[in-house]
């Protein structure tokens, strides 16, 4: 058993064994694991997995209490872990298996059924069997490997980020202190495979000494929470704290303007994910959602900084946290001080100390982090103007009216929007109410000149969306180049 690496989590798990021997601190319905429970069940699944020989294992199984087990046991027992995200395709699942090495699965598999070169050979837990296929040859990673996530990435093919214990748990820590977390309640609403749930989330609330639960999903849906349940699985479980990405922010803002009341018992909920406009957070704390924004990257063990009720400023990304360094060189945000291991099969990139985001932002006087966007998506006018379009695209999805919008006009002497909205129903005169509305909140160079609403579905089947509602913004740009063209006049458009 290697304990070392996980030293702090262990000791704060033996202290609450010691403390309070019955308080559950996994939660999912009928199924809950006290301090002493998860420990002993952490420590027999390492065995488990020691015995078979695994060594790197994709850790596909339902969220809940077992899928933590698992994932502790891979720690103890020096198993790589590659969470699988259920939002990946079949293709991009093949892809994490071979990439990774992949010689045993925890659950099953999705997107893909079972994957043919695996074979059932035990149960590892009640409910969750062990596949396994004959040994690949070792997969190129850094020494020191413990978790592989892959992230999507523009192209669709997913990227092996590399991490070891020490960064998730230095990750965990800080957010534990920063929120002031002792104790805290935790309902997971992101699916366990989302590093920040994972570390920000379960570990976070561990290492605080609280316990993290899981609402019990329906048949079909066994990863994160639908936005559509989330208000309901809220008010049941009564948690303190959240992660949501903005899309849920937007569904919850929505519910409580429909009648739902957020719990009283709710202290701290983050979001991140994306760029969130100061208006939504403004519109969810009306709501009574104690909403704080952050920022983190997967490169970086996930959460680099966070506001919180100590310390706000709206419209920022909150100061970076006690573990990392954030600066801005050329425009771009620079992070120390946690640096992921390397990227799988890229030895260039291991061993470095510091991470190069490509996101572009500013640190305040103050010490706030304000992200303004990806330094590869910039749309420079022939104006001579840089504007960030995920800052415009974040304004236009606020409120509920919008599902997707996609902003462009580089080169262009203003800028033009697709948008898709939440429902058939809505009418083209919304749109354009809600369009010159957000245009009398911008500078004028920023300012929206013209839009068009497809008629195309976005789908992940079509490519130009990721399994979890995100746009891939070069495939959506290159599918609608004549239509983003024909919103200029012959004039502009040339210009």
């Amino acid at each position: 058993m290697n304990v070392a690496p996980l030293q702090t989590l262990w000791r704060a798990l033996q202290r609450a064994a010691r403390a309070e021997p019955h308080r559950p601190l996994l939660c999912q319905g009928e199924r809950q694991l006290t301090a002493a429970g998860l420990l002993a069940a952490a420590e027999r699944t390492a065995t488990a997995l020691a015995s078979a020989g695994v060594r790197v294992l994709a850790l596909a199984a339902e969220d809940g209490p077992d899928w933590v087990v698992i994932d502790l046991a891979c720690a103890l027992a020096g198993v790589v872990a590659v969470p699988v995200p259920p939002f990946f395709s079949a293709r991009q699942i093949a892809h994490l298996l071979d990439a990774a090495a992949v010689d045993a699965i925890a659950g099953r598999l999705q997107a893909a059924g079972p994957a043919p070169a695996f074979r059932p050979t035990a149960m590892l837990l009640p409910g969750i069997e062990l596949a396994r296929r004959p040994s690949p040859p070792p997969a190129g990673m850094p020494s020191g490997t413990a978790k592989i996530t892959f992230t999507s990435g523009s192209t669709g093919t997913p990227k092996g980020v590399c991490l070891g214990l020490e960064q998730q748990l230095r990750v965990a820590a800080a957010v534990a202190t920063a929120v002031a977390s002792a104790g805290i309640r935790h309902l997971c609403a992101l699916p366990l495979a989302t590093l920040l749930e994972n570390v920000a989330g379960v570990y976070g609330a561990l290492l605080a000494g609280g316990s993290a639960h899981f609402d019990q999903p329906p048949r079909g849906q066994p990863f994160g929470i639908a936005p559509v349940r989330l208000p309901e699985a809220i008010a049941r479980h009564r948690p303190q704290s959240l992660i949501l990405v903005p899309e849920l922010l937007c569904g919850l803002v929505a519910a409580a303007r429909a009648g739902w009341t957020p719990p009283d018992s709710l202290r701290f909920v983050a979001v991140g994910g994306g760029r969130v406009a100061p208006r939504l957070i403004a519109a969810a704390r009306a709501c009574g959602l104690p909403v704080y924004e952050g920022y983190g990257l997967s490169e970086c063990g996930s959460v680099v900084s966070l506001n919180t009720p100590a310390a706000d400023c709206l419209g920022s990304a909150g100061r970076p946290l006690g573990h990392v360094q954030v600066a801005a060189r050329d425009g771009e945000l620079v992070v120390s001080g946690n640096a992921f291991l390397g990227y799988l099969h890229d030895p260039a990139s291991w061993g470095q100390t510091e991470v190069a985001s490509g996101d572009l932002g500013r640190l305040d006087a103050q010490g706030y982090l304000h992200v303004e966007g990806r330094r590869d998506h910039l749309i420079v006018t022939s104006q001579g103007r840089n504007i960030a379009p995920e800052w415009l695209e974040s304004e236009l999805l606020a409120g509920d009216l919008l599902r997707h919008a996609l902003v462009g006009g580089d080169g262009r002497p203003h800028c033009v929007a697709l948008l898709w909205p939440s429902a058939p129903e809505v009418a083209d005169a919304a749109l354009a109410q809600h369009v010159a509305r957000i245009n009398a909140g911008l500078p004028a160079y920023a300012r929206i000149g013209a839009w068009h609403r497809p008629t195309e579905p976005l789908t992940p089947a079509s490519g130009l969306i990721t399994g979890n509602g995100r746009l891939r913004r070069a495939a959506v740009a290159a599918h609608f180049a004549d239509l983003i063209a024909s919103l200029y006049p012959p004039a502009e458009a040339a210009s």
